[in-house]
């Protein structure tokens, strides 16, 4: 079968690591540890060295279990349930095992993305092996998950296994072969990581006369489809390696987005190329192979690099809008993910040994004695009765952050979705005083609108650039995005770094003069007028800010008008409707009314509305009236009033009527639209 050719295959290649396999099978035997632990970055060989073990495990017929933090969610249960079904799948493979091997073993590969089971794994799960099972954990993280206690705990009626083993960071083989063609590579190279070396290697066997100071470049990723996969069968193949590279997850619904024609096919081809991981959530490829994917395209074609990632940007953009509540989080991750190269404040390059950390929690009411605590302790009292307050009122506003694995909480965040101004909130909190003072001052909410203010409170030792933060941001970018009607958002953040205030209006957050205090500490407050750059808006400029676009012409912003205001640029523009050049100084023609159009000329596009408004109303026949007269007043060119009474055979004040009453409508419909969109009914 192919799994054994392959299987085969990796074998052959397999070279080195004589030190670790002999360590390896010292243990398998019953000498020297229990538990193993492997550590070094991306591409070093970890994972193929513990596919040896599996291999050198198997060959004693004992139970081999494997276990990738990459497919698993960072919570004993999760853990604990895999661990089960592997083990069973393992056993029943292995139903009759050498005489005298018949514990297992288990092999955790890529143990940094599931680090915060660190302490249960010891304290819980390890302990409860049997004595003679055989771990071997394989992780970036250089710090052993298991050296935090000179020991493991162990059950009061067995003796403690044996120490862990030593650290040991692998290094690279001397040497790379395939079968009959040995080649040594460069001595620059003999420290990177296997996967880059076996690329170079393969340069070199193709090439005879390739330079000895060969280092990897653009062609390095022909030779590695080469190597990994062959000659791809069709540009379709090829365009969805590259959209699964530049992703975080590839789903085949991603792939149907970004790649429209026969998305199952090219999701079921990728899931089986050796350098992709299958997991709960998405494909994963490989790191190395994901960088020289991405890096590739973007030189190679940057035109069509562009195109991909706009397309895997409005997916996950839209996906954002619609998911559910709980899957927020990795939706705005995913979309981040995407200027992983472009590393800010908000897009930190955060080690993958802090993923799954932090779980974000609602508030429940046994919470609120520890998180007046985590108050007092990051902002002081005065802050903390706000906290208080509103967890009185809007406990749904409240968002918790805790640590995986001992459930302790580090942080909290709230998002006050507010309506109207309250006397009794305004006196509990200046921080929401402020933002409806500014609010009230500049652009008063409309119809329907609301307003949005966001506060967080961090303990000491979890601010800076943290995991922690991130998900509170991941939070706050969800809550912008899909926020229904809002008017205005408002972020409070106590005494912000430069570099913060700087990233935060580079995204058009800007600041408000007024800085309310608490405990005598002032909050800045961030603010972002969401009818004049509405959330696509605000995603089109981040989006080309991250890619390195230039932005010396900034987008203009949208004018927001009151009800009166509008009304009185509608008549207006009716008496214009037959100058688009006198129509593009409109207010109108800066508008959302506009702005949802297809792009053209403001003008012409203003023109073109309200003619059609007009010639809605012919549609319905209790309008019908309204639509003749606004009809040969505006759209025939009549000179006077007076000859379009004329000209409808009607007296002049009935005429003046209907079109007082035509004008009124298309006033209505039009402010429907402008602040429910052009879709809405």
């Amino acid at each position: 079968m192919l799994g054994s050719r392959l299987e085969a295959a990796r074998e052959q290649a397999f070279v080195g690591r004589e030190e670790e396999i002999a360590l390896f099978k010292a243990a398998l035997y019953g000498g020297g540890c229990n538990v193993l632990y492997i550590h070094g970055p991306g591409g070093i060989g970890k994972s193929a060295l513990l596919r040896r073990f599996a291999h050198e495990a198997t060959l004693t017929g004992r139970p081999v279990t494997t276990l990738d933090g990459r497919t698993l969610e960072p919570s004993p249960t999760a853990f604990a349930t895999a661990f089960a079904t592997a083990f069973a799948t393992a056993f029943a493979t292995h139903a009759q095992p050498a005489p005298g091997h018949p514990d297992p073993i288990l092999l955790i590969d890529n143990f940094e993305r599931i680090q915060a089971l660190e302490t249960w794994l010891r304290e819980r799960f390890l302990p409860h092996l049997p004595l003679t099972a055989l771990v071997a954990i394989a992780a970036r993280n250089p710090r052993h998950p298991l050296a935090s206690r000179p020991r493991l705990d162990h059950r009061p009626d067995h003796p403690p296994p044996a120490r862990p083993a030593p650290h040991r960071r692998p290094s690279p083989p001397g040497l790379l072969r395939r079968p009959h063609r040995p080649t040594r590579p460069p001595p620059h190279l003999r420290r990177r990581p296997p996967l880059a070396l076996l690329l170079g290697a393969a340069v070199a066997i193709k090439d005879g006369h390739a330079s000895t100071r060969w280092t990897p470049h653009h062609n390095v990723v022909a030779t590695l489809l080469d190597q990994l996969v062959g000659e791809l069968p069709t540009p379709a193949h090829q365009h969805a390696l590259e959209i699964c590279a530049h992703a975080h997850l590839t789903t085949e619904t991603l792939l149907r987005a970004a790649l429209p024609h026969d998305a199952p096919h090219l999701f079921r081809w990728l899931r089986h190329l050796p350098f992709i991981e299958s997991t709960p959530h998405g494909l994963l490829p490989h790191d190395l192979v994901r960088e020289l994917l991405d890096t590739d395209l973007r030189w190679r074609d940057p035109d069509g690099y562009t195109t991909m990632h706009n397309r895997i940007y409005t997916h996950l953009s839209d996906t954002i809008r619609t998911t559910t509540d709980t899957d927020v989080l990795p939706a705005v991750a995913s979309l981040l993910y995407l200027h992983r190269n472009h590393h800010t404040p908000t897009h930190p390059d955060h080690d993958h040994h802090q993923e799954g950390q932090f779980q974000e929690d609602t508030l429940h009411p046994h919470d609120l004695g520890t998180l007046l605590r985590v108050a007092t302790t990051a902002e002081g009292p005065a802050s903390a009765r706000t906290a208080a307050h509103w967890a009185a009122h809007h406990p749904e506003a409240f968002r918790l952050y805790r640590r995986t694995e001992t459930g302790e909480l580090v942080a909290f965040s709230t998002w006050l979705r507010l309506t109207e101004p309250d006397d009794h909130h305004l006196t509990a909190d200046p921080i929401v005083a402020a933002a409806w003072t500014h609010a009230r001052a500049t652009t008063p909410l409309r119809a329907g609108e609301h307003l949005a203010v966001s506060r967080l409170w961090v303990l000491p030792h979890y601010r800076g650039n943290s995991p922690v933060l991130d998900l509170i941001q991941w939070r706050l970018i969800g809550n912008c995005l899909r926020a229904e009607r809002m008017a205005w958002s408002y972020i409070a953040i106590r005494r912000p770094s430069r570099a913060w205030t700087e990233h935060l209006q580079r995204y058009g957050m800007r600041t408000i003069p007024a800085q309310p205090r608490l405990d005598n500490d002032p909050y800045t407050l961030f603010v972002h007028d969401w009818r004049a750059v509405p959330a696509h808006t605000w995603l089109d400029r981040m989006n080309r800010l991250l890619l390195g676009r230039s932005t010396d012409t900034p987008l203009a912003d949208l004018v927001v008008l009151s009800q009166a205001e509008f009304a009185e640029a509608v008549r207006i523009a009716l008496r214009e409707l037959s100058r688009p050049g006198a129509l593009a100084a409109s207010p109108l023609a800066r508008t959302r009314l506009i702005a949802d159009q297809a792009p053209q000329d403001p003008g012409t596009a203003l023109s073109d509305l309200l003619r059609q408004a007009i010639d809605d109303l012919r549609e319905d026949p209790r309008s019908a009236k309204l639509h003749r007269a606004l009809s040969i007043t505006y759209l025939h060119g009549t000179p006077t009033q007076e000859l379009a009474a004329e000209q409808l055979g009607l007296p002049f004040t009935t005429y003046r009527r209907h079109l007082t009453a035509g004008i009124e409508r298309i006033c209505t419909d039009l402010w429907h639209r402008e602040l429910h969109g052009a879709d809405a009914s």
